[in-house]
């Protein structure tokens, strides 16, 4: 029940339920992120070898960034944005939330979504064929593994909120579960690389979260998004950054 929470939550997919899940009770599937992660990379990977069949590579890819948006139902996509325009300019914190919670895109927050998808697309047009289905499974898989880790280490800054939710329902056990469904996909598809992948990904998810906690005194529910995005693109940095070296066996 707790999976399926957690797939009504991250994703559009509608599975039966009585009555509608509480926030504590969607909280609860922290640990099933990953899980969920996998269910959207299996997706992604079926519509690769369908529609490679029948459009150009490059056209593929585009609207694959285009079905992983719809399949999240842009929930990641928009906290990156309200994130963007929470950060710019010389605010404190409260200020910032402010920002943040204003239902109108600013001019960072559509600049920051721009680069963004654009960085997603090239990167993911440039993955080698042979790596292409594992790598779409990888990306969501690490990205919300990275936020869960994120949710777990790092404070959260407002009084109120969903976010604190998650963060009341974060443990040791939550992570060490959602951590363990993360090796289970890293290792049998790309053995060594995939550590380095994961690691590179953690690494990148603690510096941005740091930096994030210095702007908002805290992490919100709208940076949890935006640690997301940022992982998913680092995956598919990182998988053409090995494989373009041919580094630890990947090409």
């Amino acid at each position: 029940m707790r999976f399926l929470d957690a797939l009504r939550f991250l994703t559009i997919i509608r599975v039966p339920r009585r009555g509608k899940a509480s926030p504590e009770e969607v909280a609860r599937s922290l640990g099933y992120f990953p899980l969920v992660g996998v269910i959207i990379g299996l997706i992604l990977a079926g519509l690769y070898w369908l529609l490679r069949l029948v459009l150009p590579s490059s056209v593929v890819s585009g609207l694959l960034v285009v079905i992983s948006v719809v399949l999240s139902g842009g929930l990641h996509l928009d906290g990156f944005v309200d994130t963007c325009d929470g950060i710019a300019g010389h605010k404190d914190a409260e200020a910032r939330w402010q920002v943040m919670h204003d239902s109108r895109a600013g001019a960072f927050g559509i600049v920051g979504v721009f680069c963004l998808l654009l960085v997603k697309y090239v990167s993911l047009n440039s993955i080698p064929l042979t790596l292409m289905m594992a790598t779409l499974v990888l990306m969501p898989v690490l990205s919300r593994w990275a936020m869960v880790y994120a949710i777990f280490a790092y404070p959260y800054a407002r009084p109120s909120g969903l976010g604190r939710v998650f963060k009341e329902e974060a443990s040791w056990w939550k992570l060490t579960v959602a951590t363990l469904m993360a090796l289970a996909v890293v290792i049998p598809w790309f053995r060594w690389a995939g550590l380095v992948i994961m690691l590179g990904v953690w690494v990148i998810a603690v510096a941005m979260a740091a930096y994030l906690r210095r702007k908002f005194s805290g992490l919100t529910g709208d940076t949890y998004g935006a640690i997301n995005e940022v992982a998913e693109v680092s995956v598919l940095l990182l998988v053409c950054l090995l494989a373009h070296n041919q580094w630890l066996g990947l090409a």
